[in-house]
């Protein structure tokens, strides 16, 4: 019997790479967003003990110094805050790219499986096709071997 082989079995393995690898980059992507995300939490947290801390040093005996500086270290977690939303909004596009990428890579993957099968639907018509002409003829042989008999 005639062994199936599908014509374009390498393009379909390197689409199975391609799909491992994006799937990788998309899982990258993702950690990488978690991160950026943890990284914010803990900057509001900071900042938020800090303005607690701006709240305790003004009701108790003021100490100037003491009050700009931390109204200086609020500021700059504000500002750390900013520069973390922009970081965790660059990270957020690198990962809906990466899942874009991931979706194109794994649709080729699936038109050539596609493919694979439809040939081998065809492929296996053919070898039935085939077996049946071979039954057909052995069966008209033999039955035209009894009847001269």
């Amino acid at each position: 019997m005639a062994r199936f082989q599908y014509k374009m079995q390498n393009i379909l393995d390197i689409k199975y790479k391609l799909e491992t690898q994006a799937k990788t980059a998309f899982s990258a992507a993702a950690a990488r967003v978690m991160q950026e995300e943890e990284k914010l939490e803990q900057l509001n947290r900071r900042r938020e003990s800090y303005e607690e801390e701006a709240r305790r040093l003004v009701s108790e005996r003021l100490n100037v110094l003491q009050i700009q500086q931390n109204q200086l270290a609020i500021e700059l977690m504000k500002e750390a805050i900013r520069n973390q939303m922009v970081a965790l909004h660059i990270a957020q596009r690198n990962m809906e790219m990466a899942r874009m990428k991931l979706n194109e890579v794994m649709t080729e993957r699936k038109t050539h499986e596609k493919l694979k099968e439809r040939e081998f639907e065809e492929f296996k018509r053919e070898v039935e096709s085939e077996e049946s002409k071979a039954i057909d003829e052995l069966v008209s042989y033999s039955f035209r071997g009894k009847k001269t008999s």
